[in-house]
């Protein structure tokens, strides 16, 4: 009996004409509030920043121009507020180019020069190198913003090409231990460091085998140990960043065994190429975004059985490979499949999901040329506002096209629904139950009649966007709709209840004020928008 019923309705007008034009789809949803089935780290939300230089370029378009970890502009005032809005951010400085990546410090023994194009160079590029100067900066914008920092070492350091994309020998850990050491030595807090790229199974331009890789992380293990001996707080070790490979990476967790690897890492790019004509069409088909879940529950699964010491992250995932799709990636319409990831990461036990990119390519959550957010950046902080670490289970009789996720509100008492809408003209119609109500089962459409007396009820509960009186909290829940400017899908511009999300003008992220409605009253969720819907009220004692 730990259930809390809603039954769905939306409406989509004010008017009785309008509500009858629309499909209307009446359906259940129960939460269960008795237990969680996972949980999320409390900076679940996370997103990288990346080694590419300016001439990165997929499609004739080259859209990273300076938005990498080595030409940022870092002083940014744009960038600043946006990764303040969140308060505790958390980044990964990783990317293809990451084990092309040599630090100068200590006694590096091989040229440290910018990146250049090259034709035999992994991804078309020769070593690049990161200067401390720069590494001091960037950890200047990191201490100011309470950044959370991942960071992704360089693993191919001494290795050798043994066939075409295949690389062996041992890892030298010289370079990365003088880095690491150097970082100690100026206090700056890295809460985890990543151990290689994309080189896990067949590899993406380069592999290594897993029993090698294995090793190298005992011995990375080590470096860590020593090296931060006489801290309080020891950085967690991650591994592999790559895609997922059941066979390389239940070998790997053998290899290296118990006390190593604290989490598995892996890529998803499941919408396939940034210049597939079809990305939209794959976005809204719940068909096919359920299609990773297997990939999900597969590491799960691995890591119960071979590494229980360790936990899954998402360490990359930008939707569309190669940057990203245009006028899709950086538009309204992307927030479907990125949340829809988030809610389902979460429910796989994912501890962290990070976003490629926060800056640069076409799925950048801040606009490449301009640091200005794009609308995935957004969801993001709704997410990352709304959304706590405690997983709840969600049963629905709505039709697979109503997506939907529960989670132990954040910071405060209650559940916090995300509704997602994937049908082009259907409304989903909302009414809460008690325990014993199991759904709801209508056989009719209302009659115009009972379509006026249903909107003279709303107009009695609507919800209202500004601020209310403390003393009606408990009657009230928040609610946060999401739908495109004009209606026009792609769109770069997200409405928040009717109100277009643009920074202020002085420059600050806006305020995202949700609208209230009477706990009783209806919930709308309009076709191809999106909603949180914040419960105060509902008791949760898994949440407790």
């Amino acid at each position: 009996m730990g259930f809390f019923h809603l039954s769905l309705f939306v409406i989509l007008g004010t008017f009785p004409a309008a509500l009858l034009a629309q499909g209307v789809m009446y359906s259940s949803i129960a939460v269960n509030v008795t237990e969680t089935i996972a949980e999320t780290d409390e900076n679940f939300v996370c997103a990288t920043i990346d080694w590419w230089p300016h001439d990165k370029c997929n499609y004739n378009r080259c859209p990273w121009g300076y938005s990498s970890a080595i030409n940022l502009n870092l002083s940014n005032p744009f960038l600043g507020r946006a990764i303040q809005a969140f308060k505790n951010l958390r980044i990964r400085i990783g990317g293809s180019l990451q084990d092309q990546v040599v630090y100068d410090v200590g006694k590096l023994k091989v040229p440290c020069h910018p990146f250049q194009k090259i034709n035999n160079g992994l991804f078309g590029y020769s070593k690049g190198c990161l200067h401390m100067k720069r590494w001091d900066e960037l950890n200047c914008l990191f201490r100011n913003n309470r950044v959370v920092v991942t960071f992704g070492l360089n693993a191919l350091f001494g290795r050798h090409r043994i066939r075409q994309d295949a690389w062996g020998g041992d890892w030298d850990s010289s370079n990365a231990r003088d880095f690491i050491r150097y970082t100690i030595s100026k206090g700056y807090p890295v809460d985890s460091w990543e151990f290689g790229n994309e080189l896990s199974g067949s590899g993406i331009g380069a592999s290594v085998a897993a029993e090698q890789y294995g090793k190298d992380l005992i011995a990375l293990r080590k470096v860590i140990d020593e090296l931060y001996e006489n801290s309080h707080v020891k950085p967690l070790l991650i591994a592999p960043g790559g895609f997922f490979d059941e066979g390389w990476y239940t070998k790997l967790l053998q290899v290296s065994g118990p006390g190593v690897i604290n989490v598995m890492t892996h890529h998803i790019y499941n919408l396939g190429a940034g210049i597939d004509p079809n990305l939209v069409s794959k976005i809204l088909s719940p068909l096919y975004l359920s299609e990773i879940s297997k990939t999900f529950s597969d590491l799960q699964e691995t890591i119960r059985k071979h590494g229980p010491w360790s936990s899954a992250w998402v360490g990359e995932s930008g939707g569309a490979y190669n940057s990203g799709g245009r006028h899709v990636s950086n538009t309204f319409v992307n927030s479907f499949w990125y949340l829809d990831q988030l809610g389902m990461a979460s429910k796989h036990n994912t501890k962290v999901y990070c976003r490629q990119s926060l800056i640069g390519g076409n799925y950048g959550l801040l606009n490449w040329s301009t640091s200005l957010p794009n609308p995935d950046y957004y969801s993001a902080l709704l997410w990352h506002r709304l959304m706590g670490k405690g997983v709840l289970t969600v049963e629905s009789n709505a039709p697979s096209h109503l997506r939907s996720y529960a989670h132990c509100s954040k910071g405060r008492a209650g559940v916090t629904l995300l509704l997602i809408n994937l049908n082009n003209e259907t409304n989903f119609i909302t009414r809460v139950h008690n325990n014993n109500v199991k759904s709801l089962v209508v056989e009719k459409q209302p009659s115009t009649e009972e379509g006026t007396i249903l909107i003279r009820g709303l107009k009695k509960t609507v919800s209202f966007v500004g601020t209310r009186s403390s003393k009606a909290a408990p009657l009230f829940r928040e609610e946060y709709h999401l739908t495109p400017k004009d209606g026009y899908l792609r769109s770069q511009v997200m409405l928040l209840n009717g109100t277009p999300l643009e920074v202020t003008e002085d420059g600050e992220i806006p305020t995202l004020k949700p609208a209230f409605a009477h706990v009783n009253s209806l919930v709308s969720v309009a076709p191809l928008s999106m909603a949180f819907i914040v419960l105060p009220s509902m008791y949760a004692p898994a949440c407790a």
